[in-house]
């Protein structure tokens, strides 16, 4: 019996992507390639990631006021999901692809789910 892997977040193939070469696209997110079944796994015509991952929301202008005057940095997280994958017969590299959030971590799944899809961590 194998276990089933929570889907934190999703997203969407690009419009333009030929969905019968759902096998061959690529997945990074933050610059790190993505393994299937691993780090993420194929729905219909999107991509559910084992991990939390999200964009930043847009910043409030106060906090943008306290950022310029170097008051305080913007530390949230803010990942980046690209996809490369065939459309119309050539690979295209599609960059910074929307995110849905479909489940946010408790605090202490937050503890379980220590790590970051950065090089470094």
């Amino acid at each position: 019996m194998t276990e089933e892997k929570k889907h934190w977040s999703k997203v969407d193939f690009p419009p333009d992507a030929d969905p019968d070469a759902a096998e061959s696209i690529e997945v990074y997110c933050n610059g790190v390639k993505q393994e299937p079944g691993k780090d993420y796994e194929l729905g219909e015509r999107e991509i559910f990631f084992f991990k939390p991952i999200r964009k930043e929301e847009k910043l409030s202008g106060f906090r943008w006021l306290i950022m310029f005057i170097g008051i305080a940095g913007s530390y949230k997280q803010n990942d980046s999901v690209d996809v490369v994958c065939s459309s119309h017969g050539e690979r295209k590299h599609h960059v910074n692809l929307p995110i849905d959030v479909l489940e946010t971590p408790t605090e202490e799944e937050r503890g379980m789910l220590m790590g970051s899809y950065s090089p470094g961590g």
